[in-house]
């Protein structure tokens, strides 16, 4: 299927105009980057590896009825889905501490949360993607109240499926990213749906006998193995064969 013009690039994906109106092709690189950009590497096959892994959670995810952007598969890095509004907020669930809330609460990497919690980052590279408040969220009209309802409830919900998912191939779900998109149905009226990506690179993932980790953490923390992880990952979801990171160099 040809692709239109290119209408975004971001950090790991390029958006292409999609062959029917409202529809975008969803090209994933196989950069890395971390620390808002400050650090960066081209890892061989990671982009196949993400749109795989997240094809098959956001499918799982459309089947239990969370809408989601995603259409189709269209090869090993591209994916068709819907245009939407993306809310500038990026929405992150915590089932364990690790990452910047061990940093900012004191909390020792691991320990457990003593209930999910949901909170809300704006989206903003220049400011550092800074955590934000309901109060700020309507009061700057990046989101309704409503649509703050929406987003906890859908994000506590994918935390749940996910929960599950993962433990059943042995992985732990520390925490992950959500981002959210509007988009118009015939009357007019905006609907939330999930947009983005699922994958290691939004999703903290530990093995559950080791802790090893299994997702972009090998690369902020200079692990190495990170597509090998990658490669883990959709092995034991049963989307990828045992030589999975072969099969992912050979899309390039």
């Amino acid at each position: 299927m040809s692709r239109g013009k290119k209408l975004y690039e971001g950090k790991a994906k390029i958006l292409y105009e999609g062959p029917e109106p409202g529809t975008l092709v969803a090209h994933f690189k196989d950069d890395a980057t971390a620390f808002n950009n400050k650090k960066r590497a081209t890892l061989e096959g990671k982009g196949v590896l993400n749109n795989r892994i997240s094809e098959f959670i956001m499918t799982q995810l459309n089947s239990i009825g969370v809408p989601t952007h995603f259409i189709r598969r269209l090869n090993m890095r591209e994916q068709l889905v819907r245009e939407v509004e993306i809310v500038p907020l990026e929405v992150v669930v915590r089932n364990v501490a690790a990452g910047s809330i061990a940093k900012r609460l004191g909390l020792e990497e691991g320990e457990a949360l003593p209930r999910s919690i949901v909170e809300f980052y704006y989206k903003n590279d220049a400011l550092e993607d800074p955590m934000v408040s309901e109060e700020h969220i309507t009061a700057f009209n990046w989101a309704t109240t409503q649509d703050i309802d929406d987003m906890l409830a859908m994000s506590l919900r994918v935390n749940d499926f996910m929960s599950g998912l993962f433990a059943g191939a042995g992985i732990r779900l520390v925490d992950f990213k959500l981002e959210y998109g509007r988009v118009y149905d015939q009357n007019d009226m905006p609907r939330l749906i999930l947009a983005d990506e699922i994958s290691p690179d939004s999703c903290r993932l530990w093995d559950i006998e080791t802790n090893e980790k299994m997702d972009k953490d090998r690369f902020r923390r200079d692990l190495g193995n990170v597509t090998e992880a990658y490669a883990e990952v959709a092995r034991r979801l049963g989307i990828m064969k045992e030589n999975g990171p072969s099969e992912a160099n050979e899309a390039k």
